[in-house]
């Protein structure tokens, strides 16, 4: 089944049945309740899926990540908040409804969990996911923003910032999740800086699981060969 190798990775990892954790961190009927937009492509934007007595502990726990870019979870050890976090992302409620919300079956997908805490310049480039995946959610964890850089936008096209349809903030709490269209173009104006992001990833099979982990593993790597940040 799709899915079920990386579904029993976590099972060990976190020493959780994925069916039976509770939601302690996040709040999923702000998933199961949010509007699904379907111009120019399915997506929804939602606020206040993390509950706010616990926002203190989450940033408290968050990884300590150098580097700029997206970092596979599966190469990170996790605590405290942010541990519960990641095994609540993990669970067979939030797929429950995502699926419904989102209108696609993603309970035996292959889920690929990535990190980013630092943003770089060249970073945000305006694009469209590759065929591999099905559908993306993005989870926002900073506490105030104030540039206008960051704010990743729902696009029209590939050719402007300015043509948007929505504009995500990306406090504590700020969820988007769409699914992969041929048009599903995003992206967000230049950053550099603190940008903590969580970003959850259906794939459409095991080896393009493989695929991708390698090519992020393998550019985090020259970074640290060649300093970049």
């Amino acid at each position: 089944m799709p899915g079920h190798g990386a579904m029993e990775i976590w099972r060990r990892v976190l020493g959780k049945d994925l069916a039976s954790v509770t939601s302690e961190i996040i709040n999923v009927d702000v998933i199961r309740h949010a509007a699904l937009e379907t111009d120019p492509y399915p997506y929804f934007v939602a606020g206040g899926f993390i509950r706010a007595d616990v926002v203190p502990a989450l940033h408290e726990s968050f990884p300590d990540i150098r580097k700029s870019g997206f970092h596979p979870a599966a190469d990170m050890t996790f605590k405290g908040a942010f541990a519960k976090l990641m095994q609540e992302l993990e669970s067979e409620k939030l797929i429950a409804a995502l699926s419904q919300t989102l209108a696609e079956q993603l309970e035996n997908a292959v889920r690929f969990i990535t990190i980013r805490r630092l943003s770089a310049a060249h970073e945000g480039r305006i694009h469209c996911d590759s065929e591999a995946k099905i559908g993306n959610l993005l989870v926002y964890l900073n506490d105030e923003w104030e540039s206008d850089g960051g704010c990743l936008r729902v696009l029209r096209s590939k050719s402007s910032f300015d043509d948007y349809v929505a504009e995500i903030d990306p406090r504590t709490g700020s969820v988007f999740g769409f699914l992969r269209r041929e048009n599903s173009w995003h992206g967000h104006k230049p950053f550099v800086g603190e940008r903590r992001v969580i970003q959850v990833a259906w794939l459409r099979s095991q080896a393009d699981l493989e695929r991708k982990t390698s090519r992020h593993r393998f550019s985090n790597v020259l970074k640290g060969i060649f300093g970049k940040h």
